[in-house]
């Protein structure tokens, strides 16, 4: 007999044994019984249900949360609070695995801000490194009033209210990675959670997402990550997939030039249902899933090598990149019109070097022609209409 059968055969006589014993008891030692395993499948639950919140781990934060630890203490319930403690985990979780793909002396720059009317936040930016030639990693926690230019940006995505300006609370985790090898792609994530007063009536609502862009294109990379968001989706809702894909590749789109700004990802506004916290909980999977989509991507290209010609690629397509940013983010625009805007960390998404060039013009056959192909029209990475199509 083996050392595992015999441990399992005497798990059995242990569990027999105990039946007899509880067989002969009396009835009042079978309810005794009942309500004890009642009273610690209770306090199980209590202590799953306490750990499906964010908890505070202080010493692993970037720095101080915004909001006071006394009332952060205070409000465990509250989806502000959940908020909050969640981007502080993702930046934290995200700056250290990319600052294990540097050289040691790389390590993020961390600055704690506050403003006046309302909250604060902390960003955290890694420059000149050998992996990364700028990585900006942001968190913000907001309140305050709207004024009316930033009421009118949330009623051009369809938030109508009736108050010119409008008490207003918003968190979010932000990030644009800036790779110094050009086989390498930027990623960029934000994810944010707002709360408006209008009159008596308070609104909220998520929204995110997470996309890539490279500047050669690598159909595996391209399908790894995308494969890694739609776990993330299917674990919520089937067709969050698809849509959020849609709608990704709809918004990053630089109009003037015909073209979307990387090989998409998901993305999504304005999510206010099922319920907060079933949103919250699908937030809390696309931001855990970035880093599986990408830390990867970065190990394989990292050390590829490459030369004057794919670095003067990487500097035009920034040069796109900031076009996007500035020209057509909903972000960027809200931010900037956000009483006591911190420029400095909205522009955080800006790359430490950009190009543009005239006219410029891939070669034909050339592996830049082949990113502009996928750019100018987007790609079903994991084939979904293709298997919808075989499935009817």
């Amino acid at each position: 007999m083996s050392f595992k059968v015999a441990i399992r055969s005497f798990k059995t006589l242990s569990y027999v044994g105990s039946y007899k014993k509880m067989r002969d008891r009396p009835l009042r030692f079978y309810c005794a019984t009942i309500l004890g395993a009642g009273y610690v499948a209770y306090n199980e639950f209590k202590k799953n249900k306490a750990e499906m919140k964010e908890i505070m781990q202080l010493k692993n934060y970037m720095a101080d949360p915004i909001t006071p630890v006394s009332q952060l203490q205070k409000n465990q319930d509250d989806m502000k609070t959940q908020m909050e403690l969640l981007i502080m985990r993702i930046q934290a979780e995200f700056c250290r695995a990319l600052e294990k793909e540097e050289d040691e002396e790389a390590k993020f720059k961390v600055d704690r801000w506050t403003r006046k009317e309302g909250g604060g936040g902390i960003t955290c930016v890694l420059q000149d490194g050998r992996v990364f030639e700028k990585a900006g990693v942001n968190i913000s926690v907001v309140s305050g009033k709207l004024p009316p230019p930033a009421v009118q940006q949330m009623k051009s995505r369809g938030k109508n209210f009736e108050s010119k300006e409008l008490p207003f609370f918003a968190a979010g985790v932000s990030a644009v990675i800036h790779p110094r090898n050009p086989m390498v792609p930027t990623i960029h994530f934000n994810y944010r959670y707002f709360e408006v007063k209008d009159k008596n009536e308070v609104h909220w609502w998520f929204g995110g997402g997470t996309d890539l862009t490279p500047y050669y294109l690598n159909e595996e990379d391209a399908y790894h990550f995308h494969l890694t968001l739609k776990h993330a989706c299917d674990a919520h809702d089937p067709t969050y997939y698809e849509r959020f894909k849609k709608w990704c590749d709809d918004y990053f789109t630089i109009t003037h030039r015909g073209e979307r700004r990387g090989v998409g990802g998901i993305f999504f506004d304005d999510i206010d249902t099922p319920d907060q916290q079933s949103a919250f909980n699908f937030v809390t999977s696309c931001a855990e899933a970035v880093i599986p989509s990408y830390i990867p991507i970065v190990k394989k290209h990292k050390d590829d090598g490459y030369g004057y010609h794919e670095r003067q690629w990487q500097l035009l397509r920034r040069g796109r990149y900031v076009e996007f940013n500035l020209i057509y983010d909903r972000g960027t625009k809200f931010g900037l019109h956000t009483p006591e805007a911190r420029y400095e960390s909205i522009l955080m998404s800006l790359p430490l070097n950009a190009k543009w060039e005239y006219m410029h013009e891939p070669k034909a056959n050339s592996p830049e022609e082949k990113l502009m192909k996928v750019l100018k029209e987007p790609r079903d990475w994991l084939n979904i209409e293709k298997t919808k199509k075989s499935a009817a």
